[in-house]
């Protein structure tokens, strides 16, 4: 797998007030230190940046996109209470494999997950699980879709979208498959047919958007897409409409 370039934290930052800091989490950065002392946490990075920095949630190594930040111990506890109450608005954008063509679509499946940290559905003794989906676009071969996890288990969009066999772009874990140019490029040329590289190395899934109201203030921040989550977009406009 590629390794992440170093990125500085303040080119990470989307928007910051009194009382947060919003960031754009690259691909492969862990939120928190890893068991393999990964030098590229974000939260190794937030606490050089403000010691009193501290995660109000985290996101999976690959997944990139929006990461709410607090920037004490009393903001970072409302935050906490929030988001058990469900009362914080996340959307994730998904490239999945397929067409799906829906419109609020709640999926509940209750999840697990292995002793090797893989999440499964668990029909016995899973946790309650809901994300809702819609489509965004249908391409030929694929779909863009807006997924709002309601609880926040871990793998739960990427399982959720493959137990209804659509599996992510490029999660292999789940089911889904690397996007290949040649695939849906008619007359695609490729000097060495064997060194093609797939449009997308990494689970096509970015934390695009957040929306809550604390302090008297409404916050709605967006997270732009990441230059490898642009690239497979055009390309299948381009190519696969």
């Amino acid at each position: 797998m590629d390794k992440p370039k170093v990125i500085p934290f303040k080119e990470m930052i989307i928007m910051e007030d009194e009382h947060f800091v919003f960031i754009n989490k690259p691909a492969h950065y862990s939120s928190l230190d890893d068991r393999h002392g990964d030098v590229f946490s974000i939260i190794r990075q937030a606490k050089k940046h403000d010691p009193n920095l501290q995660l109000c949630h985290r996101l999976d190594k690959e997944t990139s996109g929006l990461l709410v930040i607090a920037k004490n111990e009393m903001v970072y506890r409302e935050m906490a209470m929030l988001f058990e109450k469900r009362q914080v608005m996340k959307i994730y954008h998904a490239v999945c494999m397929g067409i799906l063509n829906v419109e609020q679509q709640s999926i509940q499946l209750p999840l697990g997950q292995t002793a090797k940290g893989i999440a499964k559905i668990d029909m016995k003794e899973g946790k309650l699980s809901e994300t809702l989906v819609s489509t965004l676009k249908n391409y030929r071969h694929y779909s863009l879709l807006a997924c709002m996890p309601i609880t926040g288990r871990l793998h739960q969009i990427r399982i959720h979208l493959a137990s209804q066999n659509f599996p992510l772009v490029a999660d292999e874990t789940y089911g889904g498959k690397k996007p290949f140019l040649s695939e849906i490029k008619p007359r695609f040329k490729e000097g060495k047919w064997e060194n093609e590289e797939p449009m997308m190395k990494r689970v096509a899934l970015h934390a695009y958007s957040m929306h809550f109201n604390l302090f008297e203030k409404d916050y709605h921040v967006v997270a732009p897409y990441p230059k490898d989550f642009m690239v497979l977009i055009k390309q299948l406009e381009k190519f696969d409409s």
